[in-house]
């Protein structure tokens, strides 16, 4: 715990401001000493540093006045689940106001799935709460927040008086549950296309390009994607916006007009894109707002036009989306028509086949194209160009309070308030840009955990952000340690080295009898002249090629540091970890001279919060003394959390450029854990992990110590796995396996 304790602490304080740190620790007092174990307390100390990176520090009041109303209902057992999802929660909703949607969604079915209810305060617990909680991260994989919300008022409504039905739709067992599921599922969602976006940004609006004035927009921040939710502002829907801090867009979009979701994403950026690019901020006091309506109506329709003068397949995009107000649709006696008449007449900006009969209209558009026929013109020119079309087209009835809306909202446009300058910031403003100053991250103290998930084969699913795992670069010892390691072996290197020099790649190896080749083959080419005077047909493959006939392998030895380590060996007066090092010192200065980059990695584990993942070798260092000093201070200590350390090791595996992938993992027993009474539920773990390697294209190996392996190994890498029964033939035999994998 006191461990687990120092590093949270170490992340907490990289990533919170001392405000911050300050209400995190309070936070984690009240969760010790809310009478519900160990458990609740590790999950928030381990998840809060960066769930609050995310979705910031001002969540975590309302996190924590949530936590409080469930504890004091009969439903604190939810609590646990609700921190262990909350993580994968926060990548979903990434901004504190969708936390708070999502958090005010759970207290409003625990009370409306409570017998009676006093309040907020039901007399027993909630059949599906603690459900709720586990599955809502597969749940917001596949629905925005509104549709979440849909969701569970069906379940509420449909099974309030069946606990036992409540808890099959909850849990997704029911046939209607998927259905209403399935039925929800409209539009796409912006989470599922981040990285899509973000390299669509990169690759054809980088920032570098960016007007200075745009939003005053941080090269890190620029293109820093953020959902907002659509559903729970009902008297005016949020538009896209971009500032200082990043550009906020739907969280959900489903297709209109022929255009898919995701085309539509990509019109909303490009539009921004292009406001960053080619606008500059003007102040506003000097213009009434009307006078700023129309300033924004024309220099969306200019920037639009640059856009699709450098990228043309925006024009199918922008003319889809932009809605074609319908002439004459409103009625000056009763409504404001000032948005009408800059709708038509943005649409006829951008769409010169608009069809509309108004001479203003005509009159606007032929000196809009012509500002624009001398270049990208400026937003001030475009603004002198609007304030002439105000004072012309002017009516008495602008000024009624009723609005003409059908047909005007261009949804794919941002709000323009980076196009407007202020001559002073409000306090608030100003007291806000100083917080979000100061809230920077200072330098990271330590590396932050991993978290990976854990399949669970009761549900027959994955636990996300499940298991917590801390890296860190081994300690060093006594390089000599190693060197007398390897003079002790002298005689079995020796015979390690005439193989060795078996297996070393040739540079290169001919290919005879090609059609196409580098070089004449002279041999056949004299046959096949012979062949062709002799009236035969000759052989036509008569040149010769080449090719380098070298090994492409990349290797990561991952090694069961467990307590049982320091056993003794059957037959000898060694440990097995004292025999381990020998084998992974001669299985490195073998591979050394093999040349393939080689990793080597320990592991252990003490609960799911605390996996330790020591680096021993990277794939760039060289078998020298700083290895050899690591390799030499190995120890062995607590149990062996196997899936997670795999899929940590692929994650390093994976990013090898080499056409073959392999992981050797040397233990002396099976996945095990005191926090996992279930012995299978370790295995089970781990043999997914062996699945995921493979679809990585990873090749997993298991070298095991026990002679009873034999009955679990199998379960967990098929026919893939080696059991040395006599350990104290380990030095010789991993080597010689490794050359028989990779021959």
């Amino acid at each position: 715990m006191a461990d687990v304790f120092e590093d949270c602490l170490c992340e907490a304080h990289a990533l919170l401001s001392p405000e911050g740190l300050n209400h995190y620790l309070e936070a984690a007092r009240f969760l010790g000493k809310m009478g519900r174990g160990v458990e609740p307390l590790l999950v928030f100390l381990q998840a809060w540093p960066p769930v609050a990176r995310s979705a910031g520090e001002s969540a975590l009041p309302v996190l924590m006045d949530t936590i409080r109303v469930i504890w004091k209902s009969p439903n604190g057992k939810a609590i646990t689940p609700l921190l262990q999802s909350l993580q994968a929660i926060a990548r979903r909703l990434p901004t504190p106001e969708q936390l708070q949607h999502y958090l005010s969604l759970s207290l409003s079915l625990m009370e409306r799935t409570s017998s009676s209810v006093h309040g907020i305060h039901a007399t027993y617990a909630s059949p599906s709460l603690a459900d709720f909680f586990e599955h809502s991260p597969q749940l917001l994989g596949l629905l925005s927040i509104d549709g979440l919300r849909r969701w569970v008022d069906y379940g509420v409504r449909n099974y309030h008086h069946h606990p036992e039905r409540q808890r099959d739709y909850f849990t997704l067992k029911s046939a209607d549950s998927r259905a209403v599921l399935q039925r929800e599922r409209q539009g796409t969602l912006l989470v599922d296309h981040l990285r899509m976006l973000d390299l669509y940004l990169l690759g054809l609006w980088p920032q570098t390009n960016a007007s200075p004035d745009a939003g005053g927009l941080s090269d890190t921040a620029a293109n820093h994607l953020v959902p907002y939710a659509t559903a729970w502002d009902t008297l005016r829907q949020p538009v896209p916006y971009f500032d200082a801090q990043g550009i906020r867009l739907p969280d959900v979009l489903p297709a209109r007009a022929g255009v898919s979701g995701p085309d539509r994403y990509r019109a909303t950026l490009a539009h921004m894109a292009a406001h960053r690019r080619w606008s500059s901020a003007i102040f506003a006091d000097n213009y009434s707002p009307f006078q700023r309506i129309a300033i924004e109506f024309f220099e969306d329709a200019r920037v639009e036009t640059l856009a699709m003068r450098e990228y043309p397949g925006l024009r199918r995009l922008f003319k889809a989306l932009h809605p074609q107000p319908q002439e004459g649709a409103c009625n000056s006696a009763t409504h404001s028509c000032l948005r009408h008449r800059l709708a038509m007449m943005s649409r006829a900006l951008i769409d010169p086949a608009h069809g509309y009969q108004d001479a203003k209209i005509h009159e606007f558009a032929a000196r809009f194209s012509a500002l624009m026929a001398q270049g990208e013109s400026s937003t001030p020119e475009v603004a002198a160009l609007a304030l002439s079309y105000v004072a012309k087209t002017r009516l008495q009835s602008d000024q009624l309070p009723t609005t003409f809306f059908t047909h005007t909202e261009v949804d794919y446009r941002d709000d323009n308030r980076h196009l407007w300058r202020f001559h002073e910031l409000s306090d608030d403003e100003e007291q806000f840009e100083d917080h979000r100053s100061q809230a920077a991250s200072p330098d990271r103290l330590a590396l932050p955990p991993r978290h990976y998930p854990e399949w669970d084969y009761t549900s027959q699913s994955l636990r996300p952000d499940w298991v917590s795992l801390y890296e860190r670069l081994h300690p060093s010892g006594r390089a000599a340690d190693i060197d007398t390691l390897m003079a002790k072996h002298a005689g079995l290197a020796k015979r390690l080295k005439r193989l060795l020099d078996l297996l070393k790649p040739q540079s290169r190896v001919r290919l005879r009898y090609q059609e196409e080749g580098s070089e004449l083959d002279l041999d056949v080419a004299t046959r096949s002249l012979i062949d062709l005077k002799c009236g035969s047909q000759p052989d036509p493959r008569i040149n010769l090629s080449h090719r380098t006939d070298g090994r492409n392998i990349a290797v990561l030895v991952l090694l069961d540091l467990s307590a049982s380590l320091n056993d003794t060996a059957m037959g000898t007066t060694q440990t097995i970890l004292q025999l381990s090092q020998e084998a992974v010192s001669l299985l490195a200065w073998s591979v050394e001279q093999l040349g393939d980059p080689l990793a080597i990695a320990g592991f252990h584990s003490n609960t799911r919060h605390d996996v330790r993942y020591l680096h021993i070798k990277g794939f760039s260092e060289h078998w020298g003394d700083e290895v050899k000093a690591r390799l030499a201070a190995m120890e062995a200590a607590y149990s062996t959390r196997m899936g997670a350390a795999m899929r940590h090791a692929a994650h390093y595996l994976s990013e090898q450029k080499a056409d073959k992938k392999l992981m050797l993992i040397l233990t002396d027993g099976q996945p095990s854990d005191v926090d996992a009474p279930d012995e299978r539920l370790l295995i089970e773990d781990a043999r997914q992990a062996v699945r995921a390697l493979d679809q990585q294209g990873i090749f997993a190996h298991c070298i095991n110590l026990d002679p009873k392996a034999d009955h679990y190994v199998r379960d967990i890498f098929g026919r893939h796995y080696t059991v040395i029964d006599h350990i104290e033939r380990l030095p010789e035999q991993l080597p010689r396996l490794f050359m028989s994998l990779t021959r």
